[in-house]
């Protein structure tokens, strides 16, 4: 087994090596080269847990998504017409990008690219930073090649971002944004000539090419980070927060708000999931501060959809029901509380942790996250399947409930002590032997 291989095995989870192992046999099926890329690669090399999975390949993207799709029933949740790329999500939670090896050429700065197929080595040398411009070979003649041609194995090590090639700027502006958010997320610093490539494209000012959409999906993107105030200060520092929206210059972006928030989202199981599910808690602690106005011009310059706007717009009144529960006089058992939190919506519990001001409230949320669930997390595969088989098939979800409510409501009842030890009574001195002075003779 390749080095290579066993470290990303190592690095992924079991549900993660299971679809790593259903694209394989779907790309096999179709005959076309697979490779592992992006930040799948870098995550690994760099030591990092790996969130997303991302695949490249040398052939019909779409057609083995379909097939991946209908063998183990994971949904499409985007599909890229003009790069030929198909975003999956699997049952198990496990998020996946499988994508078309392309070149991409730009008439202009900023404008769409025009997308051929490619080789993997081309698609490679494409790409934004070297970081990302690795793959690994998931193929059965080659599997286990690294494919590094732009030396981002060794920019990994020195723990520094480089641009791929002097005019990635200008051909994409949106990467001065991907810049910052890695620095911030990887905790590299900026190579020096990069940081010239940096100067030298905003000096032509091509961050104005941006596309307003492309401000969106960056805020999702910052949303499901672990330090998105980090992020947006680091934005800021840059001059490139106000082209989200001029009112999110200075204080109005309530950084304060965010670090709250970046503390509330690590309560949640880091699960994609629940990664998911931060953009409306986000968006709302970081428009906190604008007025109904601002909040409309920030929706037209990020070109936010209606659906999306109202994930964090009706957030508070979603959540409200979530908040009145919990803080019910007849809420009086640990179980009660677990499957109410367990059931809601995750981006309702975030809101409510971060804008409820209800103690009662507080503390049985944060009770779930440090008791119950933990409690809950801590039953052994074997003592689930133990449960399950005494109910039968068709009572399975009752027996999981009635066995949580039993572990959380029980009272444990204290061992009795063990009984003092006897006391030790203690022998009396010897008494001093007394020399004898012979028969008959008298102590007076």
């Amino acid at each position: 087994m390749s080095d290579y291989i066993y470290m990303l095995e190592s690095h992924l989870s079991t549900d993660q090596n299971r679809v790593v192992e259903a694209v394989q046999a779907a790309a096999s099926q179709a005959n076309v080269n697979l490779f592992l890329t992006g930040g799948a690669m870098r995550d690994m090399l760099a030591g990092f847990r790996i969130r997303d999975l991302d695949f490249s390949l040398e052939g019909n993207a779409t057609k083995v998504a379909k097939t991946v799709c209908d063998h183990s029933g994971a949904k499409t949740v985007a599909f890229d017409e003009n790069r030929k790329s198909v975003e999956l999500v699997f049952a198990s939670g496990v998020t996946a990008q499988i994508a078309m090896s392309r070149q991409e050429k730009y008439a202009r700065a900023g404008a769409k690219p025009q997308v051929t197929a490619a080789t993997i080595q081309d698609d490679l040398r494409g790409r934004d930073f070297t970081c990302n411009a690795i793959a690994l070979s998931l193929n059965k003649a080659s599997r286990g090649l690294l494919l590094d041609p732009m030396n981002g194995l060794a920019d990994i090590e020195r723990r520094e971002l480089c641009l791929t090639n002097s005019y990635g700027f200008y051909d994409d502006p949106s990467r001065l944004l991907r810049l910052m958010r890695f620095r911030v997320r990887l905790g590299f610093t900026i190579e020096e000539r990069t940081l010239m490539q940096v100067a030298n494209a905003r000096e032509a000012e091509v961050e104005k090419l941006i596309p307003p959409r492309v401000f969106f999906e960056e805020l999702k993107r910052i949303s499901a980070e672990d330090s998105p105030a980090e992020i947006l200060k680091a934005l800021e520092e840059a001059g490139l927060l106000a082209l989200f929206s001029e009112a999110l210059a200075g204080p109005k972006a309530n950084l304060p708000g965010l670090a709250r928030f970046e503390k509330i989202a690590r309560l949640l199981p880091d699960e994609a999931r629940t990664r998911a599910a931060r953009l409306g808690p986000f968006l709302y602690a970081l428009t906190e501060k604008l007025s109904a106005k601002e909040r409309q011009a920030l929706i037209k310059s990020t070109d936010m959809r209606k659906s999306e706007a109202d994930t964090w717009q009706k957030l508070g009144a979603r959540a409200k029901k979530l908040e009145t529960a919990l803080r019910s006089a007849r809420i009086r058992k640990a179980s009660q509380v677990y499957f109410l939190v367990a059931e809601a919506a995750p981006d309702d519990v975030m809101f409510v942790l971060y804008h409820s001001a209800l103690k009662p409230v507080q503390e049985r949320l944060r009770s779930y996250f440090q008791k119950y669930l933990p409690a809950i997390q801590e039953v052994t595969p074997e003592e689930w399947a133990a449960v399950e088989a005494k109910a039968g098939v068709s009572r399975r979800k009752k027996a999981r409930m009635d066995f949580i409510t039993d572990r959380l409501d029980r009272r444990v009842r204290k061992p009795a002590p063990p009984p003092p030890p006897p006391p030790v009574v203690e022998a009396p001195p010897p008494r001093p032997a007394v020399r004898g002075r012979g028969p008959g003779y008298h102590y007076q």
